[in-house]
């Protein structure tokens, strides 16, 4: 039996997505609906699931709408089966670049956290300061 079919509905409450976002998504081809209802729904499988929460995960770290196709082109070329010799070494590298860039802009994004945090907490330590005044 084949995983379970979800309305897009169903889909953005798990995801976090709004509609809008899964359509555009599936207008730009990053994540296609796995089927349609004789009514036209879009539905969706576990791992269209798995795929927009991948894709979700992406956006903080700045990586465009190339750059997600890319990714998601060679994990699907990965996912497909052995391929051997230099298609598969290429596929591996630019994982490992992936990977690599992705660790790079968490990096990143955890120091202008820390500056965001850092200024919060001097802007409420003066805010303090004059609600005592």
């Amino acid at each position: 039996m084949g995983d379970a079919l979800m309305r897009i509905g169903e889909v953005a409450e798990r995801t976090g997505l709004s509609l809008r976002t899964i359509r555009h998504y599936d207008d730009v081809g990053v994540v296609r609906p796995s089927a349609r209802s004789q009514g036209g729904f879009r539905l969706y499988t576990e791992a269209d699931v798995q795929r927009l929460l991948l894709i979700k995960r992406m956006k903080p770290l700045d990586f465009s709408l190339e750059e997600v196709k890319d990714l998601l082109g060679v994990l699907d070329e990965l996912d497909a089966g052995p391929q051997g010799g230099p298609a598969r070494e290429d596929l591996l590298r630019r994982l490992d670049e992936y990977y690599t860039s992705a660790t790079e802009r968490s990096v990143a994004l955890r120091r202008k956290l820390e500056a965001a945090e850092e200024f919060a907490e001097r802007l409420g330590a003066q805010r303090a300061q004059y609600r005592t005044d």
